[in-house]
């Protein structure tokens, strides 16, 4: 007998076990490439029916719905609805999760209605027999019309049974049922669009008009005539989508209830419903999820400041004892002023990267995570976001690292990346020391309002209602530039209540912190030791002999600049990272810096907090938290000698805090940036673009109050 070869689609929701049945059904046998022109993986493989018949299977891109939100899901539907398609498919198995058969089925009643012969896989079987939740499969393939088939895919369970049905369902001659449109649509509409087509099938018809990226691909008399069809009966084309997501639900919803008997997920409804109609209430919800970010907020600066200081100071005691016991050599201070302090810098986050994922996994396991994104989805859309930024915006103001981490929750690219690029305007607390010491400077603490509200605490909050407003008018105009209005629909189920598993939050957190240390630590370490380096050496005699040309005999500024001291700065005046502050002094002149707020400009590249560390050692002061007030006192002392003024006066101090509230500096956030999206496009031309910003309005600033 002749052998012949069938082409079978695998398609389902994400995290329903499609790899686990893909390598069942195929072993070895497959191979993984791209489709052409894209970076999406495209996966095959092949497998044997019978000794007559193999099976070609291509594993599609995971998709909640055919009305694509990604390139990837756009995938889907080029290939369903193009017979001329090289993967166009003589069958299509659509794999759905036992636990979640409410949103998994969503899809497969989209795909049922294409016309093509399709076989509902109702996976995990397993994990809705342990929660003692019965599931009447016959009742299931009744009610859809379909044939199903029961499995277990990482154990291998009803892979046999499979494979004889697919084998029953290719001998059988497929014959399409007649398909109606899923919502209320117009007879005559329906016919001369499928005329125009050249399609007996209305819901494909309907796909081909209502998704741009189908309808880009029709031939210029085809579409010119769909649109002035849509133009002619006035289709509404996103009203139709949201009317057929609705009526597919409903007709979902009652067949679930007929074939699942859960006698806890009963009690538990009934709970959920309780608590809903506070949580989504329009007014009592907002204050609720406020209260939760308020909570989630204060804990990441409270719980995780203990942690930070011990790693800090822990770091600093091992880099002085290693410096007290080694030799003075190039290697011990490379390891105690260049590794040690690198290692710091990637550490010092951890705290903050895992109380913020142990909130988010604690949110999510609950299902308040659900509830949050449906309240800010509504409120966000106008700015190019969905309601799924809004985690990674709050928690822009702890760190934008984990924050830009958080963004991986956001399915839609286009949204994610809108999200990600205006991540790092929020206030994060590493602004927090030089917004501290430079407000100091403007305004005396004796200054209040009504005898209570500190002026200094109220520039504070102000700069933090900038940064926010800053991000939504940067996405706003991201979203504009990256036509972000394209479809994008919020499709999601509001799961039940339930108490967290601790296993798989600790789980979460672990793989989180880990993921951080692992990639963007490597950088921002190997950027710490060149910074070190910069600093350590210098291109002339001054830097390695500074006595032959540092006249000690000249009055000190004050008793607290000693020999030793004068040495170090004017050694760091004359390091490679010294001359590189002279060389962009005169660009940044007109802000209102001079070399030495040039250095502490560069070095704050590597980390915002550098800044006040670097005007510390500049003025030979060290940056101890007990001595913060000695810092504020020598820069308001610092005068500028060709004009007599205070170098750091009102004007230079609001010039530097609008710099630094809007430019890019903190090569970690680049890292990431540049590790989320794998390419180094976007994290530079984000910091390029922020760096402007922050010239132009700091200039504006100075120029102003000058």
């Amino acid at each position: 007998m002749e052998e012949r070869t069938i082409k079978i689609a695998l398609i389902g929701n994400p995290n329903t076990g499609k790899s686990s049945l893909f390598n069942q059904l195929t072993g070895l046998n497959q191979k993984v490439g791209n489709y052409p022109g894209i970076t999406v993986d495209k996966k095959i493989g092949y497998f044997n029916l019978s000794d007559s018949i193999k099976a070609e299977l291509i594993d599609l891109p995971g998709t909640y719905s055919l009305y694509p939100r990604s390139r990837d899901e756009e995938l889907v539907m080029e290939v369903l609805s193009n017979p001329l398609n090289e993967h166009f498919p003589d069958l299509i198995l659509v794999i759905a999760d036992a636990t979640n058969l409410r949103r998994n089925l969503l899809v497969f009643e989209q795909i049922k209605d294409l016309g093509l012969p399709t076989m509902l896989i109702v996976n995990m079987i397993d994990e809705l027999e342990k929660s003692d939740v019965k599931l009447d499969l016959g009742r299931l393939k009744y009610d859809f019309n379909v044939a199903a088939i029961a499995t277990n895919a990482r154990k291998g369970k009803g892979i046999k049974e499979l494979k004889g049905k697919i084998i029953e369902i290719d001998q059988k001659k497929f014959v399409s049922k007649e398909i109606k449109l899923p919502f209320n649509y117009n007879a005559v509409w329906e016919k001369q669009l499928k005329e125009i087509l050249g399609l007996e099938n209305p819901y494909l018809a309907w796909h081909w008009v209502a998704q741009p990226h189908l309808r880009t691909k029709l031939t210029g008399v085809a579409k010119q005539k769909a649109e002035d069809l849509e133009k002619k009966f006035n289709i509404n084309i996103q009203r139709l989508i949201s009317q057929e997501i609705i009526n597919r639900y409903n007709k979902i919803d009652l067949i679930i209830d007929e074939c699942i008997e859960d006698t806890k997920q009963i009690k538990s409804s009934v709970i959920t419903d309780k608590i809903d109609q506070f949580v989504l209430h329009k007014t009592w919800g907002f204050f609720i999820l406020i209260g939760l970010l308020l909570v989630m907020f204060q804990s990441i600066f409270s719980w995780a400041s203990g942690p930070m200081d011990l790693l800090d100071n822990g770091l600093a005691i091992a880099a002085s004892w290693l410096g007290e016991v080694l030799p003075d050599t190039f290697l011990a201070n490379l390891i105690t002023q260049g590794i040690i302090p690198g290692i710091s810098g990637i550490l010092i986050f951890i705290p903050q990267i895992a109380l913020l994922f142990l909130f988010i996994a604690l949110f999510e396991e609950s299902g308040y995570m659900a509830r949050v994104v449906f309240l800010m989805d509504k409120l966000l859309r106008p700015f190019g976001l969905s309601g799924k930024s809004v985690v990674p915006l709050i928690s822009g103001y702890a760190c934008a690292i984990p924050a830009i981490m958080a963004t991986r929750s956001i399915e839609n690219w286009r949204e994610r990346l809108s999200t990600l690029l205006v991540v790092p305007f929020m206030t994060c607390s590493a602004r927090l020391p030089v917004y501290t010491i430079l407000i100091a400077l403007i305004v005396p603490a004796s200054v209040t309002y009504f005898g209570f509200l500190s002026a200094q605490a109220l520039l504070l909050l102000f700069m933090y209602v900038l940064a926010a407003a800053t991000a939504l008018f940067a996405s706003l105009i991201v979203s504009k530039s990256l036509k972000l209005k394209e479809d994008s629909f919020l499709i999601m189920e509001l799961p039940n209540y339930k108490l967290p598993r601790l296993k798989n939050v600790l789980y979460t957190m672990y793989e989180k912190t880990k993921s951080f240390v692992f990639g963007a630590g490597k950088i921002i370490l190997s950027i710490s030791i060149v910074i070190w380096l910069l600093s350590s050496f210098g291109p002339n005699d001054k830097f390695y002999n500074p006595e032959k040309y540092i006249d000690f005999s000249i009055a000190q500024v004050d008793e607290t600049q000693t020999k030793e001291s004068k040495i170090e700065s004017y050694k760091l005046e004359h390091s490679f990272i010294g001359y590189l502050g002279k060389a962009i002094e005169p660009a940044i002149k007109p802000l209102g810096y001079d070399w030495k707020i040039g250095i502490a400009l560069l070095t704050s590249f590597a980390a915002r907090e550098v800044f006040v560390g670097t005007i510390a050692t500049i003025y030979s002061i060290d940056a101890t938290d007990e001595e913060t007030t000695t810092i504020k006192q020598k820069m308001q002392n610092d005068i500028d000698s060709k004009t007599g003024k205070p170098r750091f006066g009102i004007a230079t101090s609001l010039s530097l805090l609008i710099f630094y509230a809007f430019a890019m500096q903190c090569m970690s956030t680049i890292a990431i940036v540049k590790r989320e999206t794998k390419s180094w496009a976007w994290p530079i031309g984000q910091a390029v673009m922020m760096t402007l910003l922050a010239y132009l309005l700091s200039f504006v600033t100075y120029q102003t109050f000058a």
